[in-house]
């Protein structure tokens, strides 16, 4: 069960970091207009159209033993990110980072202005504004990101073949277990994997689904009692 439980780790952590740090720059740029904005939404979201070996060769590039972090942390601090599961974290958050933060711009965005300007010209701080009005109205665009990341971390496996390796016990998630059971003729190990791995997606986009009908179905019953 070694491939399940390190997934489960990979993308759980993968999914906190990017959570994080998705809301708190897609709140940013949802707010704020800047020469460059588009440049760097570009940017951001440029791991969905890439293929993710291309992803995973450039944090290569980056993370290994000579590249420009990965030679500052190993002369610094003697920590090697390459071939570790930290290296299958680090190729979640990358790949799964567009889907947090495209969901949570668009929540954002969703959050009618006049209630937080409102609320600032009540007094209110502006963290104490996105504590109580912001983050609770955004909270189902959201919570759509963090499924859909979760989801995209769990199935990630080309970058993390590049930059973690597969070495059973330390890097072998259920993607890599399934390509390489394949590799060595353990089609039915494969179809374990595989079937677990399309029965959490599945269950997760069935859930998905089901709560914003049902947000949908409150929101309109809500609108029509007013």
């Amino acid at each position: 069960m070694t491939p399940f439980l390190l997934s489960l780790k990979i993308a759980g952590m993968a999914t906190l970091i990017v959570f994080m740090i998705g809301v708190a720059l897609a709140h940013w740029m949802a707010r704020h207009q800047f020469f460059g904005k588009s440049f760097i939404e570009a940017l951001v979201t440029l791991p969905l159209v890439l293929p993710p070996t291309v992803v995973g060769f450039g944090l290569l590039i980056l993370f290994g033993k000579n590249g420009m972090i990965g030679k500052w942390l190993d002369d610094w601090f003697g920590v090697q990110v390459v071939f570790t599961w930290v290296a299958a974290v680090i190729a979640s958050v990358v790949v799964s980072f567009p889907l947090m933060y495209q969901n949570a711009v668009a929540a954002f965005q969703q959050v009618d202005r006049r209630l937080e300007s409102a609320a600032l010209l009540m007094g209110a701080s502006r963290l104490h504004v996105f504590r109580t009005i912001t983050f609770p109205l955004a909270w189902p665009g959201l919570l759509a990101g963090l499924v859909l990341t979760f989801a995209r971390a769990l199935g990630e496996f080309g970058a993390t073949l590049m930059l973690a390796g597969y070495i059973p016990g330390r890097t072998d998630t259920m993607p890599l277990a399934i390509y390489f059971a394949v590799e060595s003729g353990h089609m039915d190990l494969a179809a374990f994997w595989a079937i677990i791995i399309v029965t959490f997606g599945l269950s997760i986009i069935m859930w998905l689904n089901w709560w914003s009908k049902k947000n949908i179905q409150r929101y309109t019953q809500q609108e029509g009692r007013g």
